[in-house]
């Protein structure tokens, strides 16, 4: 059966070879990104695949929190249901570190942006659809002061953290949902593999960029993931694993979402006051 599969920052890496494994299997993907060109240039690369599947795009910045209701709204006004949602978009380092509205872009993107969207798409993605958050094995205890770019951390330090930060607030959303939405789940997908990112941050090749799209295949769609709401998949392991183990911690996890919210509600405050 076709399924309707968001999969954010899908024009290169992990995401683009997301796109075409689901694509080539029939489903309908709802292309994301930042670069109309790229896009572009992904339509005409899917466009070449066999297997049925079609597509459709959204560009949407998700370091500014505008374009990611915008996209919500957009991808709902377009679909009448999600089935899968992958919170695949990430960023290592950027030449501005801080966004126009005082966010850390680490962790605006990494951590805010697909926790906005996913509230934004639960009502389409109910409680037979999922979520698949790309973690990672860089896990880091999170200093609610870094969300605001407030204290000074290594490029690598970020993004560990914002990367804990998203594992954290899947499994609180996920414990706190039930059976009442859908299934939400945090993968590392695999350490080193042929990403841009991976490229930029460490100056290696990495590995085969289809075992990081295999495993984002399976989560949203095999069966061995559809009782994992909550839990966390290590693909360096090839198995279900513990996180961090501030990740296990109830108290910590719901710190982080109260952060989240917070900035959140600041930001809207902002925008309904102008100066």
């Amino acid at each position: 059966m076709q399924k309707i599969i968001l999969v954010t920052g899908s024009t290169d890496g992990i995401g683009l070879a997301t796109a075409k494994m689901l694509v080539s299997q029939g489903h309908h993907v709802l292309l994301h990104g930042r670069n109309p060109v790229k896009l572009e240039e992904t339509e005409r690369i899917l466009s070449g695949l066999s297997g049925g599947g079609s597509f459709e795009s959204y560009v949407a910045d998700l370091s500014v929190m505008d374009d990611v209701t915008a996209l919500a709204n957009a991808v709902a006004d377009r679909n009448p249901k999600l089935d899968v949602l992958i919170n695949n978009a990430g960023v290592y380092r950027s030449s501005n570190q801080i966004t126009n509205a005082g966010l850390d872009v680490r962790f605006a993107v990494n951590t805010i942006a697909p926790y906005l969207l996913t509230q934004g798409l639960m009502p389409l993605l109910g409680t037979s659809g999922r979520v698949i958050n790309l973690s990672s094995a860089a896990q880091s205890s999170v200093d609610p002061k870094a969300f605001a770019g407030k204290v000074e951390l290594s490029d690598f330090e970020a993004y560990a953290q914002s990367k804990l930060a998203l594992t954290m607030w899947s499994r609180s959303m996920a414990l706190s949902l039930r059976n009442d939405g859908p299934a939400i789940i945090a993968v590392n997908p695999g350490s080193m593999l042929g990403s841009k990112m991976v490229k930029d941050a460490f100056g290696v090749a990495g590995g085969d960029i289809r075992i990081g799209a295999d495993i984002l295949c399976r989560a949203a769609l095999s069966d061995e993931f559809a009782a994992a709401s909550g839990q966390y998949f290590d693909n360096d392991a090839g198995r279900f694993a513990s996180p961090h183990s501030d990740a296990l911690d109830p108290q910590k996890s719901e710190e982080v979402v109260r952060v989240i919210e917070r900035v959140l509600v600041e930001m809207m405050q902002s925008d309904n006051n102008p100066d």
